[in-house]
């Protein structure tokens, strides 16, 4: 007669729990995706679906221009099955891409699917043919401020037709690495992107007609949507929002807002809306955020990419006098 043991039962028990869960835990991981920023991230897990394992290297609350990477996540990137950046947008993840060594298949740089635009250059309105010709004499002080962009602007996501254009090619890269699923990445592509289209309908039909086209941002953040719908944007800092304009910069900005009859001075929730607060200040202007959704907040962890999107457009709709 064969004794059982209550220990070794309970043990052989923990032991097929544990197999059964490592097991569970091998079946549910899919392809291994980190995304540098926020949209890229989005973009892959409505492309990805249960198919992909997101990791987003730009924590919540985390400025990304300023991003650092821990070891962990250097690590993340040369193990992943796929990498989802834009070169000159995040230092530190061009480094760990350069460093991981990643193959065509291995690597998605958003920079080589959309056009990327020049970035905008000073504050040259037309108030400064009325006596108010600034050369910006300071202007080489700023002249760092768009970091390692090149000269280029990188908020390409704000522009949901290039979205459009990173989820198809999300698509195709996931097609090479995971063809088993790959009905399922275009069918989730092709969604997604008639739920973009859509958003770049609103934003169409809620902006066309205005009583004003120009928006102070807080920073240059605003150049792909404002190219997209006709819109002028004026930005108080440069592509690095954490950058300080000069006296001069705020002066043509301030006399720009009072000469137009501009109602708001668009901040952000990443950065400080001290500045902006300023402008607001001395022209009697209201401050309200327009998002440029490089990461989310505290305040905005429950949104998402199109739900921040409709926020923006109702927020340019109120003060621009929209109707």
């Amino acid at each position: 007669m064969r004794i059982h043991s209550p220990v070794l039962i309970a043990a052989a028990g923990s032991l097929l729990a544990l197999t059964a869960c490592s097991s569970e835990a091998d079946s549910a991981s899919g392809t291994r995706i980190v995304a540098a920023s926020y949209p890229f991230a989005y973009v892959a897990e409505q492309v990805g679906g249960d198919a992909v394992d997101v990791e987003n290297l730009t924590s919540p609350g985390v400025e990304p221009h300023d991003l650092e990477l821990a070891p962990k996540q250097v690590a993340a990137v040369q193990d992943a099955d796929l990498a989802v950046f834009e070169t000159g947008f995040q230092a530190a993840v061009d480094d760990a891409v350069e460093e991981a060594d990643l193959s065509d298949d291995a690597s998605l740089d958003v920079a080589d699917v959309v056009t990327l635009r020049e970035a905008e250059e000073g504050h040259d309105h037309e108030h400064e043919e009325e006596g108010h010709d600034h050369e910006h004499e300071d202007e080489s002080e700023h002249e760092g401020d768009d970091h390692d962009h090149g000269g280029l602007d990188p908020h390409v996501w704000l522009d949901p037709t290039n979205m459009i254009a990173i989820a198809d090619a999300t698509a195709e890269r996931l097609v090479e690495i995971d063809p088993d699923n790959a009905d399922t990445f275009k069918k989730n592509a092709r969604d997604f992107g008639k739920r973009l289209r859509a958003l770049d309908k609103q934003y169409e039909t809620g902006l066309a007609n205005c009583k004003r086209s120009t928006i102070v941002t807080s920073h240059e953040a605003f150049g792909y949507l404002a190219a997209r719908y006709d819109l002028e944007q004026v930005g108080i800092a440069g592509l690095d929002p954490g950058s300080e304009p000069s006296p001069e910069q705020l002066a043509d900005i301030t006399d720009l807002v009072r000469k137009d009859g501009i109602t708001t001075i668009f901040t952000e929730e990443l950065v400080s809306p001290a500045v902006a607060e300023t402008v607001a200040d001395e022209t009697g202007a209201d401050v309200a955020t327009l998002d440029p959704i490089e990461g989310l907040s505290d305040d905005t962890a429950n949104e998402t990419y199109v739900s921040l999107m409709e926020q923006n457009l109702d927020a340019l709709k109120e003060a621009n006098g929209c109707r």
